[in-house]
C-alpha cells in the first residue's frame, strides 16, 4: 500500500512543478489567442463567418507580404547565422583586441529598435550621411563608374527585392550580435579535447570544424536558428521607418497596419486579428518544420 503511495506521489509531482507555467502560458498566450480566433472568425452580429480570411487572402497585399516575409526569413537566417558563426570562433580564438572587438560587436545590441531604424532611415536618405560616407571616401566615383548611380543613390525609392535585401543588411546589423553570443557560448563550453585528438590523427581545421565542432554544437546551433528564424517572420518595424506601410508589405507589417488605423479602416481590428491568427500558424508550422527536418539530421549523424 506504501509502495503505491509513493507512485502516486512520483506521478504527481511533476505536474505540480510545471503548473504554474502552464497557468502562464494559458493566461498570456492560449487565452488571448483563443479570444483572436473567436474575434477573426465572428461578425459584428456575433454570427460565425469566414469572409475576414476569404478577403485577406485574396488581397494582393497579403500574398505579397507572405512572399517577402518568407523571402526575408529565409535569406536574413542564412546570412546572419554564417557571419556569426565566423565572428564566434574567430572570437573564440582570444586573439589580442578580441575583447575590445567583442565590446564593439555589442553596441547594436544597446540601441532600441526604433532607434536603429530612425539612425538607418535617416542615413539611407539621398543627402544622408551614408551618401556623405560614399563622397567623402571617392566610393561615389566608383559607383558611378560601374554604372549603379550617376549621383547620390536613391536608397529610400528603392522597391522589390532591392528593399528586401536593404532591410536584410539592417536587420544583419542589429540581430547579428545576440545570435553570435548564442554560438560564442556553446564555443565557450566546448571541449577542447575533442579538436586536439583529431588533430592527433591528422584532420585539418576544415576536418575539426566539420566533422566534430558543429555537430556536438548542434544542440545550440538548432536554438539559435530557431530563435532567429521566429524573429525574422515577425520583422515590420523597420520595414514601415524605411518605407511607410504597403510599400514593403510584411505579414506583421499589414497586422500593424490595421492594428493603428481601426478608426479608418472599416472592420482594422477583425482583420489584425485574423492576420495574427496567420502569423501564428506559419511561425508554428516552420518551426515544428525546421525542429523536424533538424531531429532527422540528428538521428542520421
Amino acid at each position: 500500500m506504501k509502495a503505491k503511495m509513493d507512485v502516486k506521489k512520483a506521478f504527481k509531482s511533476p505536474y505540480i512543478f510545471i503548473f504554474p507555467t502552464l497557468l502562464f502560458y494559458a493566461s498570456f498566450w492560449l487565452i488571448p489567442v483563443f479570444i483572436a480566433i473567436v474575434m477573426s472568425i465572428t461578425n459584428d452580429d456575433g454570427g460565425i463567418t469566414l469572409q475576414y480570411f476569404k478577403s485577406t487572402f485574396s488581397d494582393p497585399l497579403f500574398k505579397q507580404a507572405l512572399i517577402n516575409t518568407l523571402i526575408f526569413a529565409f535569406f536574413s537566417v542564412i546570412i546572419q547565422y554564417v557571419l556569426a558563426l565566423g565572428l564566434a570562433l574567430l572570437l573564440n580564438r582570444k586573439f589580442f583586441g578580441s575583447k575590445i572587438m567583442f565590446f564593439i560587436m555589442l553596441i547594436p545590441m544597446a540601441i532600441p529598435p526604433a532607434a536603429i531604424a530612425i539612425l538607418w532611415g535617416t542615413g539611407f536618405q539621398e543627402t544622408g550621411w551614408i551618401n556623405s560616407f560614399l563622397d567623402v571616401t571617392g566610393f561615389q566615383y566608383l559607383i558611378e563608374w560601374m554604372g549603379i548611380s550617376e549621383s547620390n543613390i536613391l536608397w529610400t525609392s528603392m522597391d522589390g527585392n532591392q528593399a528586401i535585401f536593404l532591410l536584410i543588411v539592417i536587420d544583419t546589423w542589429t540581430v547579428l550580435p545576440s545570435v553570435m553570443i548564442i554560438l560564442l557560448a556553446g564555443l565557450q563550453g566546448f571541449n577542447e579535447e575533442y579538436k586536439e585528438a583529431a588533430y592527433i590523427f591528422g584532420a585539418t581545421r576544415k576536418q575539426a570544424l566539420q566533422d566534430i565542432v558543429i555537430p556536438i554544437m548542434k544542440p545550440t546551433i538548432i536554438t539559435s536558428i530557431l530563435l532567429r528564424l521566429i524573429a525574422a517572420l515577425q520583422v515590420w518595424l523597420i520595414a514601415v521607418l524605411m518605407f511607410g506601410f504597403g510599400r514593403v508589405p510584411f505579414l506583421v507589417e499589414r497586422l500593424v497596419y490595421f492594428a493603428s488605423n481601426r478608426g479608418e479602416v472599416s472592420s482594422a481590428e477583425k482583420y489584425a486579428t485574423t492576420y495574427s491568427i496567420i502569423v501564428v500558424v506559419l511561425v508554428m508550422i516552420i518551426s515544428m518544420s525546421y525542429l523536424k527536418f533538424a531531429n532527422r539530421n540528428k538521428r542520421k549523424v
